[in-house]
């Protein structure tokens, strides 16, 4: 059985993928948007994290947390979020032999894939990915044609340019 290490450094910040267990044409988590914001406040007013970047597509998201100086806990979270979120959705998905063995839903994969951000840069290389995500998914054709994205927030801020991105031929490389 293969071995899952995690990371866990106090008030550090990670880059995160979450995918729906079924992922094959699923528009879940854009059809239920306003549950899964509510799934998210529900776990910051809990326990709190800082929402450095955010893209919510339709079977998975990608999402940047820093948690406070004491704090390394992001899998009690990402369990708080997932359970609210999922207690909320009518029931009626396919569920595994397994997975009914243990009482489980079968709405989200079990596990979340996580990279502890380094430094500065690999924070700009993982929140330009996150913002370039639903145009290599084919979601949308200019990044800030998709609604569900803190693109539009950092764009707010002059992070980013408003046509950021928009260039033919423009694409983030490098963290497959």
């Amino acid at each position: 059985m293969t071995e899952y290490r995690r990371a866990y450094v106090p008030g550090g910040s990670w880059f995160f993928t979450v995918n729906l267990a079924e992922r094959k044409n699923n528009r879940l988590l854009v059809e239920k948007i306003d549950l899964l914001r509510s799934a998210f406040e529900y776990t910051q007013q809990r326990h709190p994290f800082r929402m450095d970047a955010v893209v919510i597509l339709p079977d998975h998201l990608h999402c940047i947390w820093t948690l406070p100086q004491d704090d390394a806990d992001f899998s009690t979270r990402w369990n708080l979020l997932k359970g609210y979120f999922s207690r909320h959705i009518a029931t009626g998905e396919r569920i595994s032999a397994s997975r009914k063995s243990r009482r489980e839903r079968g709405l989200w994969q079990r596990r979340f894939w996580e990279h502890i951000l380094r430094d500065q840069n690999d924070f700009n290389r993982h929140a330009d990915y996150i913002h370039w995500n639903p145009i290599k998914h084919g979601w949308a054709k200019r990044v800030g044609a998709w609604p569900y994205s803190s693109f539009h927030r950092y764009v707010e801020r002059g992070i980013y340019p408003e046509h950021w991105g928009n260039d033919d031929g423009y694409d983030i490389e490098g963290l497959e």
